[in-house]
């Protein structure tokens, strides 16, 4: 009896645990933007995030790039993001790509995920979409190179915020003032 209450203790758990996310909150001049990262279904996108929130590496650090329907009219495959990141030049090595294929994430409204050049090249810098933004998942024609980019969260609270963000002045892209991110901490 007690070793068939300790495996349904042990599978509790691990069920518990695995379904687990990460909260954290990203304190901007502009407000807190609440969020949730998911280390089960992307773990070293959560993890490389994870080793910069615990560094402290994004304090101070800025949303610097908006993409909104009017600085992407010209563009074939249109997204609407906003885009941060530290601004120290002390980024940890790239990672490797979680496609959304892999992970089963999807580029939707209010997902959290890394920017990149080439595969594997992500390293501090993130987006957050606005609005369900296909062409950034696999298969996704925003990348020439059709891996997409690698969903590892999504905003549960201040949407409000990063639509007033993403509604800033800006210049081919770029925030004429861009927005300082104070802190980005765990809350669990």
């Amino acid at each position: 009896m007690k070793s068939r209450f300790f495996l349904i203790l042990v599978l509790s758990f691990t069920l518990f645990n695995c379904n687990k996310t990460v909260d954290c909150d990203i304190e901007t001049t502009e407000g807190i933007i609440k969020i949730e990262l998911y280390p089960k279904k992307a773990p070293i996108t959560v993890t490389n995030f994870l080793n910069y929130v615990d560094a402290g590496l994004y304090n101070n650090g800025v949303f610097f790039r908006v993409t909104t329907p009017e600085n992407e009219a010209d563009r074939d495959v249109k997204i609407q993001v906003i885009q941060g990141g530290v601004r120290q030049k002390n980024n940890i090595e790239p990672i490797e790509i979680e496609t959304t294929k892999k992970t089963g994430l999807k580029h939707l409204n209010g997902t959290l995920s890394m920017a990149r050049s080439t595969a594997n090249s992500a390293t501090s810098s993130f987006f957050i979409c606005i609005n369900d933004q296909p062409e950034l998942d696999f298969n996704g024609k925003r990348h020439p190179d059709g891996l997409g980019f690698a969903a590892f969260g999504k905003v549960t609270k201040g949407m409000d915020i990063v639509k007033k963000i993403n509604a800033g002045k800006n210049e081919n892209q770029r925030l004429i003032k861009p927005i300082i991110i104070k802190s980005i901490k765990r809350t669990n």
